[in-house]
């Protein structure tokens, strides 16, 4: 039978200066008709418009750009041959202020990183790398890298190449909303072995198109180290529910530790006018 764990706390409307959107239905491309195109050295011109499909959205993109060697694949819901999630389940992700990670794909080259952290070898180590759009001009900047194509150019100021070619990839999108997170204090479960942390639930109250999300860290001490991991065990994601709901953790993630934290962030609407506000959280653990 499961222990619970009540946490009380009251939570203040998210805090201004840090942006964040709230993810939206597909929709047709926000990417500009003229600033549209990324380049390769061995592929060419990526073209993000032409078919109407990018969208980015506070937590991903959306949709597929195109090439001389197909499709530039951005989310597994949205592809040419629509949802393909069951046979692989990628997107790349944005964080709500620009700063865009994880996976796209094409048939011929496989899978292109859109950030160094993926790696879970030597990474950021080798080359600190990352595709970001900027939060108030939607102007793309960096690198993806794919293992057989190299490097992915989003911006000609990468390599001071304007002069050759003044190309970039540019959106409409921009982080209106604001976020704000809550590190929690540390809990100790007694068990020395190590406890199953199953699954979370919060009372307070969510508006409309305002977010509550979590992510846990555990440890066999009570100093960390604190690594914060969401639904696919990376900084990348979250677990989100609503007010009373309870959200099954996964049982594979947070397991055999005697210590954990959680982090909350709380993300307001686009204008920025209402909150969500948490007053108690309750996290539910087995021995």
């Amino acid at each position: 039978m499961g222990k619970y764990c009540v946490v009380a706390l009251v939570c203040a409307c998210a805090i201004a200066g840090a942006y964040v959107g709230i993810d939206t239905v597909f929709a047709a491309t926000d990417i500009n008709s003229t600033n549209r195109y990324a380049w390769n050295d061995l592929i060419g011109w990526m073209d993000f418009y032409a078919e109407d499909t990018v969208k980015v959205n506070a937590q991903n993109l959306r949709g597929y750009a195109t090439s001389t060697v197909g499709d530039i694949s951005l989310d597994c819901h949205t592809t040419r041959n629509g949802n393909i999630c069951a046979q692989s389940n990628y997107q790349v992700t944005n964080d709500g202020i620009g700063n865009l990670s994880n996976y796209g794909w094409n048939d011929q080259y496989g899978w292109i990183s859109f950030d160094c952290h993926n790696s879970t070898g030597t990474g950021c180590g080798v080359s600190n790398y990352q595709v970001l759009i900027d939060a108030d001009s939607g102007t793309f900047s960096g690198y993806a890298w794919n293992d057989t194509a190299g490097w992915l150019s989003f911006n000609c100021t990468n390599n001071n190449g304007c002069g050759v070619s003044n190309y970039k990839v540019q959106t409409s999108w921009n982080a209106t909303s604001a976020l704000a997170t809550l590190d929690s204090a540390t809990y100790d479960t007694g068990v020395s072995g190590g406890a199953q942390i199953n699954s979370v639930l919060w009372h307070g109250s969510q508006p409309s198109e305002t977010q509550v999300r979590f992510q846990f860290a555990t440890s066999n001490s009570s100093s960390g180290p604190w690594t914060y991991a969401g639904s696919d065990g990376t900084s990348n994601t979250y677990y989100t529910t609503g007010p009373d709901v309870s959200k099954r953790i996964d049982y594979t993630l947070h397991s055999g530790k005697r210590y954990f934290r959680y982090r909350i962030t709380l993300i307001s609407n686009r204008n920025q006018t209402t909150s969500p506000t948490v007053n108690e959280v309750i996290i539910n653990w087995s021995p």
